[in-house]
């Protein structure tokens, strides 16, 4: 497996600021291991949309689009 792209802290931050008073660090890297793996479904999608308008370059929309299908919201 790769090395994680997002800071740990961050993940604590995150379920502190949702209302826990203590976080494991097993929480904290779970949600780091989901976050992680929704973005790469996001940021495969998105550049599959731009490439498909005919672009290189991934823009705002395409994430914006991508997430919509990813996420069901």
């Amino acid at each position: 497996m790769s090395s994680p792209e997002l800071g740990l802290a961050s993940m604590y931050r995150f379920i502190k600021k949702s209302g826990a008073d203590r976080v494991s660090d097993d929480a904290a890297s779970e949600l780091r291991r989901i976050l992680e793996e929704i973005a790469e479904k996001i940021a495969r999608q998105a550049v599959e949309l731009s490439a498909h308008a005919g672009r290189k370059t991934v823009k705002s929309e395409d994430i914006h689009l991508a997430s919509k299908n990813v996420m069901k919201f």
